[in-house]
């Protein structure tokens, strides 16, 4: 019997992070934990309350709340994975939308918030046998998972995805607008006090800039087998 191993799969936004891990938890039979869904609920709750805008952020109101804010993952076989519910909600198709992306990297900020949901990856991961990403995955939720990726891209081949994504679920929006929140959120998840975005020591660096998917796969799984034999 293999030995199960924890694989923290950090990087920047849109360089297909979640992508990669659900074709690697399938591959391997591992569980899966998508951890910026996680983030994207709390901001969807926050949105809906009007605790957050382009205005003002009611951290505090939102800290109080957090007891209130119940997430899942509930496995959906129509479509492989496990979706994220709020407050017993599927709010997967949701959370995506570029309302929340513009939002999301303020809310992920919050100590307190980051302080919740760590706490509950690292339940998750407690059995190992998970591929977990996000972005303080093997610093701060996993930093002895046995295998660290670190996934980057250019900017601008980040946000053409991005744009085609949102642009092929029905989102009006500009590859400029795209382009601007790639950028704010990087600097604000690399900036910020709190577990900010680093590439970890001993982390696996893949520039996807110009990999297609199944390259990108091939090299993860020959990381994979190195991390094993290890």
């Amino acid at each position: 019997m293999t030995t199960k191993i924890t694989i923290a799969i950090d990087g920047f936004s849109s360089t297909g992070k979640s992508t990669v891990a659900k074709q690697l938890a399938k591959e391997l039979g591992y569980v899966y934990v998508d951890t910026g869904a996680m983030y994207r609920a709390v901001t969807l709750y926050a949105l809906r309350k009007k605790y957050i805008s382009e205005e003002a952020f009611d951290f505090a109101a939102l800290i109080a709340d957090l007891q209130l804010i119940k997430l899942k993952f509930i496995f959906n076989p129509e479509v492989g994975f496990g979706e994220m519910y709020l407050n017993g909600e599927n709010v997967e198709k949701e959370i995506r939308q570029m309302e929340v992306s513009q939002y999301v990297s303020k809310v992920a900020a919050v100590p307190q918030v980051r302080e919740m949901l760590v706490a509950q990856q690292q339940e998750m991961g407690r059995e190992k046998g998970i591929v977990m990403d996000g972005r303080d995955i093997g610093t701060v939720v996993f930093p002895d998972a046995e295998l660290k990726i670190f996934m980057t891209a250019s900017a601008r081949e980040r946000a053409q995805r991005r744009f085609k994504e949102l642009s092929e679920r029905g989102e009006e929006v500009t590859y400029e607008e795209v382009l601007e929140n790639v950028e704010e959120r990087d600097l604000l998840d690399t900036t910020r006090k709190d577990s900010p975005l680093v590439k970890a020591s001993d982390a696996k660096e893949i520039d996807n800039s110009h990999l297609t998917l199944e390259g990108q796969f091939e090299k993860i799984l020959e990381l994979y087998s190195e991390a094993i034999s290890n």
